[in-house]
């Protein structure tokens, strides 16, 4: 007994590795061309609120990260421990607004962990499959939908502006309205909507009929699109 755990310790210390280079080289060469692919249709087909192309740079990292880790460590049983033990110490903390934003993280650190395993074809069907659900979801969704816009609306607390009387104006100009933030400060109130206008016509008449009953009120329209 005493010479089998003998033998378990030596092959957890002298175990190495056979990394070859070559396919590392060529694993990194893909995460680069899939990454930047994903990042591209992240901020084309994506809803998040956040700066997508910032949020996109980080894509590449990830996966880039999670392959060289799973290259070391895939062919050795300490590295691997050691991995476990590391990572339970170490905590990762991320801000994640959105759940759309998760689930680009996930497919990212998916692509690093294919590559890392050296499964090249399974990666690259299944981010042919993830870009068609994508962009089908994208063009699909464009048809039957209208331009869709930020809608932020700053006025004066002695206007009377509140959240009940804007409501009825969205709904009688704007196919569809969502609200994203509403603050209301000492003197100012401020309210943030996604809104679907069915042509343009109706952004500036929503303006028109909210200036009237509230002409001291600011409101500005963003294109999504340059987000």
């Amino acid at each position: 007994m005493e010479d089998k755990w003998n033998l378990f310790q030596k092959f957890l210390i002298t175990e190495n590795a056979n990394i070859s280079i070559e396919d590392f080289l060529i694993n990194s060469v893909v995460v680069v061309v899939l990454c930047s692919l994903l990042g591209l249709t992240y901020q084309k087909v994506a809803r998040s609120l956040s700066n997508r192309r910032d949020f996109s740079s980080n894509f590449m990292v990830l996966a880039f990260t999670t392959m060289l880790i799973i290259t070391i460590v895939k062919s050795s049983l300490a590295l691997s421990l050691g991995l476990v033990g590391a990572l339970s110490i170490v905590r990762f903390r991320a801000a994640i607004k959105e759940p759309e934003e998760l689930s680009f993280l996930f497919f990212s650190i998916a692509i690093g962990l294919g590559l890392g395993a050296n499964q090249v074809g399974v990666v690259l069907v299944a981010f042919v499959v993830f870009m068609a659900i994508l962009w089908g979801r994208f063009f699909f969704q464009k048809k039957e939908s209208v331009d869709s816009m930020f809608l932020n609306i700053d006025s004066d607390v002695k206007d009377g502006v509140s959240l009940d009387q804007v409501t009825p104006l969205l709904k009688a100009h704007f196919k569809k309205h969502q609200l994203k933030r509403f603050d209301e400060q000492n003197e100012s109130v401020e309210m943030s909507f996604i809104v679907e206008a069915k042509k343009p016509e109706d952004l500036e008449k929503f303006r028109t009929e909210l200036r009237g009953t509230y002409p001291n009120s600011n409101l500005a329209f963003l294109d999504r699109k340059s987000y």
